[in-house]
């Protein structure tokens, strides 16, 4: 990617007396990887804001007309270029990004190929540069289709040269600019030389989501930068570039940005046991409470730099294990900093995919971290309450819930309803209990370190039941055949069945915690998770969030006050307590103030 930036250098020092952009031999330039750089107007996009960032930006402003094809213009107020610099940056393989012969992997920038600009020029119809590194005259320079170097035959450069009034060096005119310090790159016209690409583009809306999309990006992989993003003159996003807070809000809303935390983390020795091979992990989490229905809002970056990388996306993922919803997908955005040489930013043609020396040690570093920010923050799930039927109530909490908290009350024998000073706590008894049940189950069963695992060389724990007489049970071919593979799980769950003629099997003994035996349908759902489909990473964990559910109180369940004192006090001693295995809430708070709002009673009357 062409660049007109040389991150050593810091904004404010006076412009460089040599020049910054270099020409590749053909040695290093073979060592690059090739590709069609400019495939949509996504691309043109994201090449300029890169080499926005790589010039030292504090401020990239994005405006885009229709579909991108008519003009694509991104300024910014970095470093600039002198006019040398501007002249050569239209040529391919000229760079400010690499040293000549240097290893591609040991390039700190976002990436390169070298001719961002140079394929840009050719495939607009017109490109307009204009430039200043801080001297008293700026620089503009416009080129376009195949004007710029590297385009077309020789004998087409000098016809469009001729009908263009260009420079004999074959880049365009140039002309002085007034401008401040930083860039501006206008495209106009995109695929004018190339109808058959520009038929190929999706409809103007999807083509403006993928920029929006991208430049989302962006600002949350990058927020202390300020970004701004202007379609046919209307201001869609906008983020002023003052930290994880501010660049949701800008991106998404103050809904999101209230129940949200950031992440600022360290992982040393992850790579390769030693302290100088850290990995950073940065970002900021939404609360479990905040999901989607796609992956497309979990945000990967790495060193500045937004990717796509599945494997990092899992980790995020895996790092909210339990705490979301069946079905659902959270909202994240994770920068990943690592040392330079563990990262390969050249494997990709449009650079949208990196190579990452250390993939799975980087990606449990990230789990890991994820999983143990989610566990100490406030997941406080709080907000006004509306007094008119159609709002359903917001999930709340807090990270110390319960201990001056009392229970006044059952409602509809399932919600415990609890004085908590300000607010009204209402608790779900069945999804408490069984979040109480699940943490007993994985305690008890030891498969949070790993060691100690009920088996054939450890007794299970006396939260077993047997069942006398023993229970007969059909199952289908596939539930045999999962049984005979899974044998060993479902024994250190405490399910013990045994052969009793073709499909059917005699179960002696099921799991009981709290004293309360699962029965046959808790043995056949365990038993239906593992054949539908391929195992999860950890087999035991499904199914003790599943036979969580089958003992834990019901509908219908009456409590007493000690029940009820009793359940909060457990509840309060859960890792994760204002959710279900599930991820369904457990506590729903409504303030004393919105009660008096409701009655059009001053709050504390």
């Amino acid at each position: 990617m062409t660049g007109h930036s040389s991150t050593s250098d810091d904004p404010a020092d006076s412009p460089a007396p040599e020049s910054r952009i270099r020409r590749l031999s053909d040695r290093t330039v073979d060592r690059i990887a090739a590709g069609e750089v400019i495939t949509r107007p996504a691309r043109v996009v994201a090449e300029l804001v890169d080499n926005a960032l790589d010039a030292g930006a504090t401020r990239v402003s994005v405006a885009v007309d229709g579909d991108g094809t008519d003009a694509i213009r991104v300024r910014d107020d970095g470093h600039g270029m002198s006019r040398e610099d501007a002249r050569l940056a239209l040529e391919r393989h000229a760079t400010s990004k690499l040293r000549d012969g240097q290893n591609p992997v040991e390039a700190a920038s976002l990436g390169f190929r070298g001719e961002a600009l140079a394929a840009i020029a050719e495939a607009a119809g017109r490109l307009e540069v204009v430039t200043n590194d801080g001297g008293p005259v700026g620089t503009q320079i416009v080129a376009g289709g195949r004007a710029a170097l590297g385009g077309g035959s020789e004998g087409d450069a000098t016809g469009d040269d001729a009908e263009r009034g260009a420079t004999a060096d074959g880049v365009g005119t140039v002309t002085d600019a007034g401008r401040a310090r930083g860039t501006t790159v206008t495209v106009t016209d995109l695929f004018a030389t190339r109808p058959a690409r520009r038929e190929s583009l999706a409809g103007p809306s999807a083509e403006f989501a993928r920029i929006s999309a991208l430049v989302a990006d962006y600002a949350l992989a990058r927020p202390d930068v300020a970004f701004t993003l202007d379609h046919d003159d209307t201001e869609t996003l906008s983020t002023p570039g003052t930290g994880w807070s501010d660049a949701v809000l800008g991106v998404y809303d103050r809904d999101v940005a209230s129940r949200s935390t950031a992440l600022d983390a360290t992982e040393r020795g992850a790579l390769n046991g030693t302290d100088d091979a850290a990995v950073e992990i940065r970002g900021v989490l939404a609360y479990p409470s905040i999901t989607r229905a796609t992956r497309d809002h979990v945000r990967v970056a790495v060193n500045g730099r937004p990717v796509a990388d599945a494997e990092l996306e899992r980790a995020i993922v895996a790092g909210y294990d339990r705490l979301l919803p069946d079905g659902r997908e959270p909202v994240a955005a994770i920068d990943v900093r690592l040392p330079t040489g563990a990262v390969d930013p050249n494997v990709h043609p449009a650079k949208r995919e990196v190579g990452l020396r250390h993939g799975d040690a980087v990606a449990e570093a990230v789990r890991d971290t994820i999983a143990d920010a989610l566990t100490g923050a406030d997941l406080r799930r709080r907000a006004a309450v509306a007094t008119d039927l159609e709002t359903a109530l917001s999930p709340a909490s807090d990270d110390a819930p319960f201990a001056d908290v009392d229970p006044i009350g059952q409602y509809r024998d399932l919600y415990l309803l609890c004085d908590a000073g300000d607010e009204l706590l209402v608790i779900d008894a069945h999804a408490a209990h069984e979040r109480v049940n699940y943490e007993r189950l994985r305690r008890a069963f030891a498969r949070e370190d790993g060691d100690d695992a009920p088996g054939e060389a450890n007794p299970l724990p006396d939260a077993v039941a047997t069942l006398d007489p023993p229970v007969t049970v059909s199952l289908t071919s596939a539930e045999r055949a999962a049984l005979d593979a899974h044998g060993d799980a479902l024994r250190r769950l405490g399910f013990d069945a045994e052969p009793f003629g073709g499909d059917v099997v005699r179960l002696r003994t099921v799991p009981a915690p709290f004293g309360r035996a699962a029965d046959a349908d808790a043995f056949r759902d365990a038993i239906g998770r593992l054949t539908n489909g391929e195992p999860p990473a950890d087999p035991y964990d499904p199914l003790l969030a599943n036979l969580a559910c089958h003992p834990s109180v019901k509908r219908g369940d009456a409590l007493d006050r000690t029940a009820m004192r009793n359940l909060l006090d457990r509840l309060g001693e859960c890792e994760q307590p204002f959710s279900c295995p599930h991820g369904r809430p457990t506590v729903l708070s409504v303030e004393e103030s919105t009660l008096a709002a409701g009655f059009d009673r001053p709050s504390g009357d």
